[in-house]
C-alpha cells in the first residue's frame, strides 16, 4: 500500500517527455509518494503535458502541470514553488531514477532531527572520488587546512565537493552543500523565491546558494542510503562553452562574496587559482583544447562584467 507524504515535488523540465516518463515510473514504485507534483514545463511541444495528464501504474500523486512564463531551472522552480501546498519540498530533476525506498529514506532522515533543513540521496553515478596529489594539494589551499576527506564540502571560493558512498559512513552523513537533483527541505526552511533573479538559463550554482542560505540555520545531510541513478540529458543550455564559462565564474564569485560572505585579497585569489586551474585542466584532452577559446572569451567577459559592475574595483584599490 502507498503512503502519500506531505511533500510538493517540484520538477523544472523541457523537451524531456521520455526520461520524465521513466522517472515517473520509478516515483510509481516507490511506497512513498508525495501528495502533488508541481510540473513546470518549457517545451516546445505537448508531449510533457500529455503525459502529465495520463495515468501511470502505480502513482498516487497528484501530478499539477503549469507552461513555464521563463525558461531556466532556477526560474522554473521558483514559478512551482509560488504553487505549493504542503509543508516539505522535494526539488528534483527530470531524468532521475530512483531505487527502491528513495522517497522513504530522505524522509526518515529529515525527520530524524527536528534542526534538519534538508537532505539529499546519494547519486550513484556521480560520486565523490578521493583527489589526487596536485587536487589536495589545491583543496588544502583552497580551505586553508588539509582534512582527511573533502567530501560534501564547499571550500575557499564556493568550491562544492560531492559527497562520499562509503559502506562504513553512517545513513545520514553531515554535509555542507546540497544540490537540487534529489533534495528533500523543510518548507519554513527555505526562503521565498527559492532562487535570486541572477540564476538564470542552466543556473549553475543555485543549488550550492540555495542550500548554503538554508544551511546558516539548519543542518544538512546526504542520506546514503537514499539512491538515485542520473540520467543526465543534452540539451542546448549545455552546449555553449562560452555561457558556461562566464555563467560559472559570474555565479561563484556571487555564491563567494554575497553567500558565504569571503571579499578579501586572498578570497579573490584563490577564486584566482581555481579558476587556472579549471582552465589547465582543460589541456589534458584534445576536447578541451578545442572548447579553450570559447571558455577563454566567457572568462575574460565574465571578469570584464564583475569590472564594470564594481565589484572588483573595491578589491583593486585595497591593493594599492
Amino acid at each position: 500500500m502507498t503512503t502519500l507524504l506531505p511533500v510538493s515535488a517540484l520538477v523544472p523540465t523541457r523537451n524531456r517527455a521520455e526520461p520524465f516518463a521513466r522517472t515517473l515510473n520509478s516515483l510509481a514504485q516507490q511506497s512513498a509518494q508525495p501528495m502533488e507534483m508541481i510540473v513546470v514545463d518549457g517545451s516546445q511541444d505537448d508531449k510533457t503535458e500529455q503525459l502529465c495528464q495520463q495515468s501511470v501504474s502505480g502513482l498516487e500523486t497528484e501530478i499539477r502541470y503549469y507552461r513555464a512564463t521563463a525558461l531556466g531551472a532556477a526560474t522554473q522552480r521558483n514559478q512551482a514553488f509560488a504553487h505549493v501546498s504542503q509543508e516539505f519540498i522535494w526539488l528534483m530533476d527530470d531524468d532521475i531514477l530512483l531505487e527502491p525506498e528513495c522517497l522513504t529514506r530522505l524522509w526518515n532522515a529529515l525527520q530524524s532531527d527536528p534542526l534538519m533543513g534538508g537532505v539529499n540521496a546519494m547519486i550513484t553515478n556521480q560520486r565523490y572520488l578521493p583527489p589526487g596529489r596536485i587536487s589536495r594539494t589545491l583543496f588544502q589551499y583552497l580551505h586553508g587546512q588539509a582534512e582527511s576527506t573533502y567530501a560534501g564540502k564547499c571550500i575557499g571560493p564556493a568550491l562544492n565537493l560531492l559527497p562520499e558512498d562509503d559502506p562504513d559512513l553512517p545513513e545520514i552523513v553531515p554535509v555542507e552543500w546540497l544540490n537540487t537533483t534529489c533534495t528533500l527541505y523543510r518548507r519554513v526552511a527555505l526562503p521565498n523565491p527559492l532562487f535570486p533573479s541572477n540564476f538564470v538559463g542552466y543556473s549553475l550554482m543555485e543549488d550550492v546558494t540555495l542550500s548554503l542560505t538554508v544551511g546558516k540555520q539548519w543542518k544538512l545531510a546526504n542520506a546514503r542510503t537514499a539512491r538515485i541513478f542520473h540520467d543526465s540529458q543534452p540539451g542546448d543550455h549545455k552546449n555553449s562553452h562560452y555561457v558556461l564559462a562566464k555563467m560559472e565564474l559570474l555565479n561563484r564569485y556571487f555564491v563567494m562574496t554575497q553567500v558565504l560572505e569571503r571579499q578579501t585579497l586572498k578570497d579573490h585569489l584563490k577564486l584566482a587559482v581555481l579558476q587556472l586551474f579549471e582552465l589547465v585542466a582543460l589541456l589534458q584532452t584534445f576536447k578541451g583544447w578545442r572548447s579553450l577559446p570559447s571558455v577563454l572569451i566567457g572568462k575574460a567577459e565574465g571578469l570584464l562584467q564583475l569590472w564594470q559592475s564594481g565589484q572588483l574595483k573595491t578589491v583593486a584599490e585595497s591593493v594599492k
